[in-house]
């Protein structure tokens, strides 16, 4: 049995797919008020709880062999969700002794980023779960390429591309669907075992070349506004006097526009070569989803 958190998010309900695909069990730990109809028609165990309550993930542990935390926070609840709910998962899949953890982390959480409590999180998770006992794999995906779906169908329509921030900064962008399949591989190689992945896409692109590869998909001319970083930064002052807590989750947004995150051609041959896999382009990915499907 597998359990899957974050089992309706972009890459959670992926892996719930594909390991149904594969007729292997999973438990699919939902919110009851996320949409989970499709995977309970695949054949998923929907198991309703909530990750900052410490009794739900001790249910939803039990009789597991497999535990893949996929889910994440608005940044809001970062201590609750995205580090407590870890650090409560690996108690308890050490109690249920599973045989592998793997934990969907981000691309720079090496870093010592300080403003952003998700990625302070998340390294703290890495800490924990390397110093463990479980057998583990960290995958540290760079940004989805479905994020960039919203963005492409407003280009379609209008030809219009935003931007915030440097344009020549660099990343990798991930099609959701091969990380799914890394995750579910992780827990089928052996050199996939206590072992720590960058995952991103075949290409290191600059955020310019966005709306160029926007422009070759719908035979279009991108018109690409670009706006200094300087705005975001005083609409989180602002909200700083209303919201203080909105404040500090806008700090992960500024992290991610403010640097570069893409994954070396070294690390792209490890990641194809153990997982047996060809990492999608972006352009592939934009034509799979708005204009082959």
């Amino acid at each position: 049995m597998y359990l899957v958190t974050g089992a309706t998010g972009s890459v959670g309900k992926r892996i719930v797919r594909r390991l149904r695909d594969r007729d292997l069990p999973v438990r699919a730990f939902v919110r009851l008020s996320s949409s989970y109809a499709e995977l309970e028609q695949r054949g998923a165990e929907i198991f309703i709880g909530d990750l900052a309550q410490e009794r739900d993930i001790r249910k939803a542990c039990r009789d597991v062999r497999y535990i893949i935390s996929a889910h994440g926070s608005d940044g809001g609840q970062a201590q609750a969700i995205d580090y407590r709910a870890n650090i409560d998962l690996m108690d308890f899949g050490q109690e249920n002794r599973v045989e592998q953890f793997v934990y969907v982390s981000v691309l720079g959480t090496d870093r010592g980023y300080q403003d952003s409590p998700v990625f302070k999180a998340k390294r703290e998770v890495e800490n924990a779960l390397q110093k463990s006992e479980l057998t583990y794999t960290i995958l540290r995906p760079s940004g989805f390429a479905s994020n960039l779906l919203p963005l492409a169908e407003r280009f379609r329509d209008t030809g219009l591309y935003f931007a915030i921030g440097d344009l020549k900064n660099r990343s990798s962008i991930l099609s959701p669907d091969d990380l799914a399949e890394i995750a579910i591989q992780a827990t089928q190689r052996e050199a996939a075992r206590n072992q720590i992945f960058a995952v991103g896409g075949p290409e290191i692109l600059n955020r310019d070349d966005i709306p160029k590869i926007f422009g070759r998909v719908f035979q279009k001319d991108p018109f690409v506004v670009n706006l200094p970083l300087s705005v975001l930064d005083g609409v989180r002052s602002a909200v700083g006097f209303i919201n203080p807590e909105l404040q500090r989750s806008l700090g992960t947004l500024r992290i991610l526009l403010a640097n570069e995150f893409f994954c070396t051609s070294e690390e792209i041959h490890r990641l194809e070569s153990v997982f047996d896999i060809q990492m999608e382009s972006l352009e592939s990915f934009l034509r799979r989803y708005l204009v082959n499907s």
